[in-house]
């Protein structure tokens, strides 16, 4: 790694909220694409899927943590929505949904850890 670029690196300091939404655009933007690509391009397919499978499952696994600050409540809603979010990918795997309810539901999850839900509720 360059020196320039291991400063570019050590400048950037991330909260926990900017990674997760860091995050959650790169899988989105994978699923976008996933969605675009031909119907036979299943490596395409396969991987956007499985990556945002393991984007729910590790919220999920972090939300059952007795020890996790967030209310019980969301942290309930966000295990129901990892839930959805798996059996909803094994449709979209077997042609009988698409990806379109995925890419919405990340796009609301993005909304929130932006403040823009927030912004507009004000």
């Amino acid at each position: 790694m360059s020196l320039r670029a291991y400063q570019q690196a050590a400048q950037r300091s991330e909260s926990p909220r900017d990674a997760e939404l860091r995050l959650f655009g790169q899988v989105t933007r994978a699923l976008v694409e996933a969605a675009a690509a031909p119907e036979n391009d299943f490596k395409t397919r396969i991987e956007a899927l499985d990556w945002n499978r393991r984007l729910w499952s590790a919220l999920a696994t972090d939300c059952s943590d007795e020890h996790n600050a967030l209310d019980p409540s969301l942290r309930a809603q966000i295990i129901s929505l990892s839930l959805w979010v798996n059996r909803h990918s094994s449709l979209v795997m077997r042609k009988q949904e698409t990806f379109d309810a995925l890419i919405d539901v990340n796009r609301m999850i993005m909304q929130g850890l932006s403040g823009r839900a927030e912004a507009a509720a004000a």
